[in-house]
Order: C-alpha cells, then structure tokens, then sequence
C-alpha cells in the first residue's frame, strides 16, 4: 500500500509498504482518511525532534474509518468513523496504572516512535479509538491537537474570573484558546509576530493580543492589562527554550506556570523569581482519553467551531511537493490536512 515518509531529515519520500494485514483480538483495522500535520511533524522534518528517528511514517492526527474488527473487540462496529488517541502506552507501567497512561514510561507515540498513519490503511488497539460518528474526518483528525491544548489548561486550572496568558499563537497556543475561553477566564495571547496575531484576533477571535518585545517592554503592557497583578496562569506553547525560561516574569505571586511546548534545549532561570513568587512550575504531555471524547461531544454540539483552523489542504499524491511550503511562515498556515 501507499504511504510517505520522513527518509531522514528534510526528505520526504511516497514508499510502498506491506498491506498490515487482519487485525488482532483488541485490534481495529482501519482506513485513514484524513491527516492533521502539526509542530511534531515539522520538527520531525527538521532534525529538530528528540524522540524522532528514520525512517519513519509520520502522522498521528487522524481522522479513520473502521474496517475491521478483532474477536475481542467491543463498542466499535465497521463504518464508525473515529479520532485516534496516537499515545501506546503500556497498561501495566507505573504511570499507567496511577491513571497517567499519556507520560507512560514506555510510552510510544505513532508517527513519531513508531510508524505513524500516512498511509492508507493501519492496525491500532481498539481502546484508543474515539467514536465521533457524527462528526467530519478532518474534524476528526483535529481532535488530538485541541486535546493537547485542552489537556495544558486543565493541568494549569484556571477558574472562572482568572487571567490566561498564553504565549505561542501557533496551533497548540490556539488549541489552549479554545478550552480557555470555554472555562470562562480572560485571555491574553502573545507571540513575537503581529502577523501571526493579527490571524488569531481575525480566524479565531482571540480578543487581547501583545507583542513579545526584545527589549522586554511586553512586560510593563502586561502588568497594565492585569491592574499590576500579571496573570494567575501562563501557559507557553512555544517550545522556545528561551521563551520558556523567561515565561517565569509574567506569572503572578502563588500564580500557576504551565510547559506544553517541547524543546531539546535547556531551560534557565532565576531561581529567586520562582521562589518568592511561590510559583507552580507545571508541565504538560500529550492528552488523557477522557480529553478525545469530551471534545468530540464539544465539536459536535457546535462549542468548537472548526472552519477556521484547516487553512491549507494536500493529499497523499502532492504532499511531498506541499510540505516544505507549509513551513514557510507567509503562507500562515494553521492546521494542513492531507486527504489519504
């Protein structure tokens, strides 16, 4: 069958590989129709990915069709369209059992650890499939990178009446927007490009925007907007080490500082600011599968409206030619979606 792969970094390759076969006892054959392509991916392009390594089928936001079921397999039928929760986990390791199969110690990620799904058909464990019948495979396919963002807040908790700051407008930044906003809180978003907020503020609403200045000027619009408070909770979705280790100034005393991003690089600050503030210093992986179904049903009674974030469209045939173009930052690409 088809598929395309990173070869090694910066280049991109159609391959054939083996048709997967039928599936397991607790496997679910399935057709992909629709591939998000998110920051992993590009990174993964780059060279700049850690847990990265080639040849490798990328791909890990899908939107699937069940084709066929293992024997033991319940809760799921041929036709049933789903979102794929891409994080293998091992059921048995010590954060699985404490409930936190997302930073399992053996955690293996599809299109990043292992091949992933930009191919035409692949074989998955039933238990991380996500009915959404009702909704689109593009829908579908954008689930996991709103349940990155959702995933962030909820580690952060905000509550009604707090102040958000995100820094990062790229897809993740966006994705914490949407569960911000649906938790009641102020947002705040910063980025170092106008362009990049003028899009957000224009596709997606996002009512207060501040430009990250080099000479640090951000800081003093921030403590304006905030009454001198700064806000209760930053959430950085930049994967910029150095963003991240400044991020510590604009949190509030007893405020809640949260890392979505992933950066290789190592992170500094210093440590007075954490410590007379008391600041909770948090991080954020991938997603819980209580995430995957609660957004479904939220995108689904028309709370998440997701016309806006598909800007770019490719299919399994073009998007060799197509992804360099969507890293380069004039073509403001939110979320590409590749039709397998």
């Amino acid at each position: 069958m088809q598929a395309v792969r990173f070869a090694a970094p910066h280049q991109i390759e159609n391959c054939e590989v083996p048709d997967p076969g039928r599936p397991g006892p607790e496997d679910v054959l399935l057709r992909v129709h629709q591939v998000g392509i998110c920051g992993t991916d590009y990174s993964g392009y780059l060279g700049k990915m850690p847990f990265f390594s080639y040849p490798r089928i990328w791909g890990h936001e899908l939107g699937v069709e069940v084709l066929e079921c293992g024997s033991q397999v319940q809760g799921l039928q041929p036709g049933d369209r789903c979102s794929v929760e891409p994080y293998m986990n091992n059921p048995n390791s010590f954060a699985s059992r404490r409930g936190r199969g997302n930073c399992c110690n053996d955690l293996q990620v599809i299109g990043v650890h292992r091949d992933g799904g930009l191919c035409e058909r692949l074989i998955l464990p039933a238990r991380k499939l996500h009915v959404g019948n009702e909704l689109e495979y593009d829908q579908l396919a954008l689930v996991e990178t709103l349940a990155i963002g959702y995933h962030a807040v909820q580690r952060g908790n905000p509550q009604p009446g707090e102040t958000v700051v995100i820094v990062g407008a790229g897809p993740i930044g966006l994705a914490v927007w949407e569960f911000v906003r649906l938790a009641g809180c102020r947002c705040i978003m910063l980025d170092v490009r106008q362009d990049r907020l003028d899009f957000c503020q224009k596709k997606l609403s996002v009512p207060e925007v501040i430009v990250v200045q080099p000479d640090g000027s951000h800081l003093e619009q921030l403590l304006e907007a905030t009454s001198g408070n700064l806000p209760e909770v930053v959430i950085d979705a930049t994967g910029n080490n150095q963003s991240m280790g400044q991020a510590l100034e604009l949190v509030a005393f007893t405020g809640r500082l949260v890392y979505v991003g992933i950066t290789s690089q190592i992170i500094s600050f210093p440590h007075p600011l954490l410590h007379r503030r008391e600041i909770t210093l948090l991080a954020s992986r991938n997603a819980m599968p209580e995430d995957f179904d609660a957004i479904i049903r939220w995108i689904g009674a028309g709370k998440i409206n997701t016309n806006p974030w598909i800007t770019h469209r490719s299919s399994l045939a073009t998007i060799v030619a197509d992804f360099p173009g969507f890293l380069q930052p004039e073509k403001q690409v939110l979320k590409a979606m590749v039709k397998v």
